[in-house]
């Protein structure tokens, strides 16, 4: 294990006032002022950056602004590090000069355009030599002065294996991360979707469970299933559930088999304490842990797993100023700091306020995957999309094809591209083989090896050197089930489970027609509108209204669902109830006519029968989660429930998902300071504990609402929310 730099031993310039740079084009002047405005501009236009302000007008502008980006020596990158909104340079910039200096003495006279020219004429160990030189601001700028085939080009130049229990991205594969996400971390539709993965070849480069509930015994119990599942089927691979740091230390603590630790990273240090909950100081003490105590701990090299998308720092306001690429770039260079077993970009997850279309999804997926590859860090793909956005599947696929001739490392098994539980599309098995098939690819050679001995897999030729193909036992999920009646109990616990029959790597047109009716029917449902005369037969609802004027301002925006009009934030004043429930469409209104009447009643009876006092409920059409702070302080609530309709997944039971984000205020004093020390930010006001995917296939309404009640009641008791919450509960300090 290489223990990382002390963050104050890395040699950091200082911030140096922001300089003026102009150009002309064709009789078009184009004038920049400070590197992240030139930056911005050079880069292709994205929904996020228009957003911020920071993409170029027109393609005039933005020709200039590469223009000049390439004439930049690395030395004038360097010695103009992007700072915070204090004009200080923050933590997640610090780490990304942790760089090769050795190297980049040798190419700091070179202007990017000739490092450019340089790295395509280049053999790839000389590329990926490089790379070690440069800070994620240089890989940034250089993958805007790239097209796509220079994007695949470079990045299929560079090969960066890694090895925990088996070995990744070794020259020639293609593996997956099988990603079995149940809507209620239901074990049977877990165990399910694992058996269907591994009958696909999936799952080579690890199994792992995002968690509908991020508590400590949640992730333990996945853990351990997980586990039983790999020995059981003898598939050599890893594990991970994919819970907050925190939680996931926690349940090491508590024996559980954490083999790969994960946390999400974002580009800014702001974004990272304020939204990820994380420093880099906690992500170094969980290194150090698994190091000694982890699972795999001295048999891997490598036991970090990180994942990272453009727009979360400009989705959450954190973005300092930089812009997408550039923020993605400095995750990448932060994530070098551990070198990590994975790492996986998920760009298209976050929505239309980022990525507009299949175009600006396929350009950032690209773009992210050179800048990490070109950093040194592993790097698989989810070219992934949700449905308010005018992303397709067709679109994701073209990513796909285009990502695996750039040589990615590994996409993810999302069964039948539907992720049961975080309502997204992303690659499936089927997707996978398909892509190994065509280009040539295999998984892992242990999985392989395995896979083979299964009759999953097969060579079509003689010896080792015959290409990959399917076996007999491809798609057969009754090799690892073979009870007819166990297999019918797991198959009525998972949802979306359209059937097991393939064509050749397919899934049958039966299987796929189906799955793509239910997505038509789920991107329907995002037009409903709020109908406020059937809500007010539920309760006597208040009525209030947020900056967003009509519901495509909403879809677009980070931020207007999150801010009251001014005519309702001038009709909320303090009152005396802890408690303060709000309800909004968000992404669905169809969510809330379908649940609500169901849990509303539940919770607040509930709270009422408990003493808790609650105000009258308050009813917004384009809400954000974000709304439930502004709520908070001008009614003075301590705690806010917001009821906000989740965006559609696929189907009619997915499409009408509704989550409880219970808000926490904290007041001045004790519990602010112990909110501040548990997570290293000295400003946080609110903490949140989110109760997710309630519906009809999920948690049902009225079930979840008197899971929302003792929730409540839990928050109210220890006075915390949240990582914080979960960590006394457990028994850990809060």
């Amino acid at each position: 294990m290489k223990e990382p730099t002390p963050l104050d031993r890395i040699d950091v310039p200082r911030p140096r006032t922001d300089a003026a740079y102009t150009a002309r084009l064709s009789g078009h002047r184009g004038s920049f002022r400070g590197l992240k405005q030139l930056l911005g501009a050079a880069d292709c236009s994205k929904a996020g950056d228009r957003q911020a302000g920071l993409a170029a007008p027109d393609d005039a502008a933005r020709e200039a602004a590469r223009e000049l980006l390439g004439e930049l020596t690395l030395e004038h990158l360097h010695d103009h590090p992007l700072t915070d909104g204090r004009g200080e340079v923050d933590a997640v910039m610090r780490v990304n000069y942790d760089i090769d200096r050795g190297g980049f003495a040798r190419i700091a006279s070179l202007r990017l355009g000739e490092l450019k020219d340089h790295l395509l004429s280049a053999p790839g160990p000389e590329v990926a030599r490089l790379g070690r030189a440069l800070t994620g601001v240089m890989a940034a700028a250089l993958a805007k002065l790239c097209d796509v085939h220079e994007l695949v080009y470079l990045a299929r130049k560079i090969s960066r294996p890694t090895r925990a229990r088996t070995l990744l991205g070794a020259p020639g594969s293609l593996a997956s991360r099988l990603q079995p996400n149940h809507p209620t971390d239901d074990l049977r539709g877990i165990t399910l979707l694992l058996y269907w993965g591994l009958s696909l070849g999936a799952g080579d480069a690890l199994l792992g469970v995002n968690p509908a509930a991020g508590t400590v015994e949640t992730t333990a119990a996945i853990l351990r299933h997980l586990d039983r599942i790999r020995r059981a089927t003898g598939v050599p691979t890893q594990i991970c559930c994919l819970s907050h740091l925190k939680v996931q230390l926690a349940a090491l603590d508590k024996g559980a088999p954490v083999e790969i630790l994960f946390q999400s990273l974002a580009g800014t240090e702001s974004c990272c304490v304020t939204e990820f909950d994380i420093t880099v100081d906690l992500i170094d003490e969980g290194y150090r842990r698994m190091a000694a105590r982890g699972p795999l701990a001295g048999q891997a090299e490598q036991f970090m797993y990180f994942e990272t998308g453009q727009g979360s720092e400009l989705t959450y306001g954190k973005h300092d100023g930089i812009d997408m690429a550039t923020a993605e770039a400095l995750c990448y260079g932060l994530a070098r700091r551990w070198d990590p077993f994975m790492v996986n970009n998920v760009t298209g997850f976050i929505g239309p306020e980022t990525h507009l279309d299949d175009r600006e999804m396929i350009l950032a997926n690209l773009q992210d995957h050179f800048m990490g590859k070109l950093l040194g860090v592993p790097m698989g793909m989810a070219p992934c999309y949700t449905l308010h956005a005018h992303v397709t599947l067709e679109g994701q696929q073209m990513a796909t094809q285009l990502l695996t001739a750039a040589g990615a490392s590994y996409y993810m098994d999302v069964c039948l591209n539907t992720d049961r539980m975080l309502a997204y599309f992303d690659t499936s098995g089927h997707d996978v083989q398909t892509l190994r098939e065509i280009h040539g690819r295999a998984p892992g050679g242990e999985f392989l090896e395995w896979a083979i001995a299964q009759g999953i897999l097969a060579r079509a030729g003689e010896g080792e050197a015959g290409a990959v193909t399917r076996g007999p036992r491809f798609g057969d999920v009754r090799q690892f089930c073979p009870d007819e009646a166990e297999l019918a109990e797991l198959l009525a616990a998972t949802p979306a489970a359209y059937g097991f029959a393939a064509a050749g790597p397919r899934p049958a047109n039966s299987v796929s027609r189906r799955g793509r009716r239910d997505e038509a029917i789920a991107r329907a449902a995002l037009a409903t509108e709020l109908r406020e005369d059937e809500l007010a037969r539920v309760a006597a609802f208040r009525l209030i209204s947020t900056t967003a004027a009509s519901k495509g301002e909403h879809l677009g925006s980070a931020d207007a669902g999150a801010r009251l009009s001014a005519e309702s934030a001038a009709r909320l004043a303090p009152e005396e109830a802890e408690v303060q429930i709000v309800v909004s469409d968000g992404l669905s209104a169809e969510a809330v006519h379908r649940n609500i009447a169901d849990l509303l009643p539940v919770v607040l009876d509930g709270l009422g029968a408990r003493g808790v006092t609650v105000g009258q409920p308050l009813l917004a059409r384009y809400g954000r989660v974000k709304l439930a702070e502004a709520v908070a302080e001008r009614l003075g609530a301590r705690l806010v429930v917001m009821l906000l309709g989740e965006r559609p997944g696929s189907g009619e039971l997915a499409s009408s998902s509704l989550s409880a984000y219970l808000a926490y205020r904290l007041t001045q004093g004790a519990d602010q300071e112990a909110a501040a020390a548990f997570g290293g930010n000295p400003a946080i006001g609110f903490e949140y504990t989110v109760i997710s995917n309630i519906h009809a296939g999920g948690l049902p309404a009225a079930e979840a609402g008197g899971v929302i009640v003792e929730k409540v009641l839990a928050v109210l008791a220890h006075r915390a929310a949240g990582n914080r919450l979960e960590a006394s509960l457990a028994g850990g300090a809060a």
